[in-house]
């Protein structure tokens, strides 16, 4: 019989984990038909179906459960194989992997991250773009090393530290008549609202912002920060954004404080049993360096007050 392929193993977890095809194919960077190819294909070799499909979710079947308990404990075992191999490179540290939100990925992280591949090349750093949801699960499920979340975060198994306060300011049309010294709520409503997609923690803050005055509105979903500014900037409505994601590109909008005021709280989170090697300490300190930024940049926004438009 021939040798079992990883990648067919690592695809039929990764379908299992995600409940759907689609999903398994965004996080592994295929195409929906190579992931169904690949799971066919373990079907067919073991003459067995794995997965049952009840519209566009996806389950295990008995023998695809034992299989895919199986799966993992051979892909753990290859990946300690190969960092037990990389260690007898020359000065190689070690792995890290870092999952983060977007705004901090986008206006935040690339100065530490340069930083880190200047001062220490010998450390593999691999960092990707999750919602804090999905950062939590894969710290606890060990698939990453550390997680920049917005809080709040609530569990056991996670060791928290609370990184720096991330204000919201309205970003505006430049033509527009009339703005106020600050957005309130009320003006908001009245306005063709834009804002990030559902998953962001950024959406359930704005929606919440609203309600909290007794307001309700159906803001039009846009997607990323970036794309909520370039919406902007077309003159399709405005948008509450991180205020880090504005301190470039000042010509495109009128920028406004908010009242009340609308924040979230960066952390750093790490699985509380997980072994403190060199790589990790040195990339948990860089990223710790977050909490002199952020209280920098809060300490300017307080200084600064009343209306600004920034040109």
């Amino acid at each position: 019989m021939r040798s079992l392929n990883l990648d067919q193993l690592r695809t039929l977890t990764e379908v299992v984990a995600c409940g759907s095809f689609s999903a398994a194919a965004r996080r592994l960077n295929l195409t929906q038909p190579a992931v169904s190819l690949q799971v066919r294909e373990l079907e067919a070799r073991f003459g067995v179906q794995l997965i049952e499909r009840f519209g566009k979710q996806a389950h295990a079947t008995v023998p695809g459960k034992k299989l895919v308990e199986a799966a993992l404990r051979i892909l753990q075992e290859c990946n300690a194989v190969e960092e037990s191999m990389r260690s007898f490179r020359k000065g190689w540290l070690g792995s890290v992997r870092v999952g983060t939100t977007l705004t901090v990925l986008t206006y935040r992280l690339p100065p530490i991250l340069r930083g880190l591949r200047v001062d220490h090349p010998s450390i593999d750093l691999v960092v990707n773009n999750m919602p804090t949801q999905d950062s939590v699960a894969n710290v606890i499920q060990n698939k990453i090393d550390f997680g920049i979340v917005v809080l709040p975060v609530d569990k056991k198994h996670l060791h928290i530290t609370s990184l720096c306060e991330e204000g919201f300011v309205a970003i505006i049309p430049r033509d527009t008549r009339d703005v106020p010294d600050e957005i309130t709520p009320e003006y908001a409503v009245q306005q063709t609202l834009l804002i990030e997609h559902t998953r962001s923690s950024a959406h359930s803050l704005v929606m919440g912002w609203l309600g909290q005055a007794g307001l309700t509105c159906k803001p039009l979903p846009v997607g990323t920060v970036e794309a909520l500014k370039t919406a902007v900037a077309s003159k399709l409505g405005m948008a509450l954004v991180p205020e880090v994601a504005v301190t470039r590109h000042r010509s495109d909008f009128i920028v406004r404080p908010l009242l009340p005021r609308l924040s979230r709280t960066l952390a750093l989170i790490e699985h509380r049993n997980k072994r403190n090697e060199a790589a990790f300490e040195i990339v948990r300190n860089a990223l710790l360096a977050l909490q002199n930024n952020g209280a920098l940049k809060c300490r300017r926004n307080k200084s600064s007050r009343g209306a600004r438009t920034f040109a």
